[in-house]
């Protein structure tokens, strides 16, 4: 029996076992995405967890945790894709935990330290961004059908984390978790 050569061999590309590994770990959010109901709702609150622990740190810290989950997201999405052969297949959150931490970027950068991570703040945050992702209005599902493969994955939920971010920075500046 002949063997075919390594480069025209079925299924994954060499090392193609721990790329799939990574993309699946990454894109379903280390494994939220696997959640029996309401994976994005779980993706969300992983968002909210990272940001708990990073919005200490600061603004840039935060805005750099949504910069790298939303830069890796668009390529562990894209190979999930393909893993699984569905497009913005249920089990791919991680852009949620972007869209989330956008959602949440302005509780960093304006909410005072010791309210930062309070409870009802991010509360409202989660809902309000669940809210944004859920009914997809006008430019979130604009984004959503406009761009192809793992950008179309991310970048709904990017725009839908801005909105959210906005109604947030209403909210503080109103004097809501200030």
């Amino acid at each position: 029996m002949s063997r075919q050569p390594a480069d025209h061999a079925p299924g994954p590309p060499a090392g193609g076992a721990p790329r799939r590994f990574l993309a699946l770990a990454l894109a379903t959010a280390g494994g939220a995405g696997y959640a029996p109901i309401a994976p994005g709702t779980f993706g969300s609150m992983v968002g909210v967890a990272v940001f708990w622990f990073v919005a200490p740190s600061g603004t840039l810290a935060v805005a750099a945790a949504a910069v790298v989950a939303s830069a890796v997201g668009v390529w562990a999405a894209d190979e999930t894709e393909r893993i699984y052969g569905k497009k913005d297949d249920g089990r791919i959150v991680i852009d949620e935990v972007a869209g989330q931490l956008i959602t949440l970027l302005p509780l960093a950068a304006f909410a005072s330290a010791d309210r930062v991570r309070a409870p009802l703040p991010l509360l409202v945050g989660f809902l309000v961004f669940r809210g944004f992702d859920i009914a997809k209005p006008g430019p979130v599902r604009w984004a959503e059908r406009t761009f192809p493969g793992g950008q179309g994955v991310m970048y709904d939920d990017l725009v839908a984390g801005a909105l959210s971010a906005v109604v947030m920075a209403a909210l503080i500046y109103a004097g809501f978790g200030a």
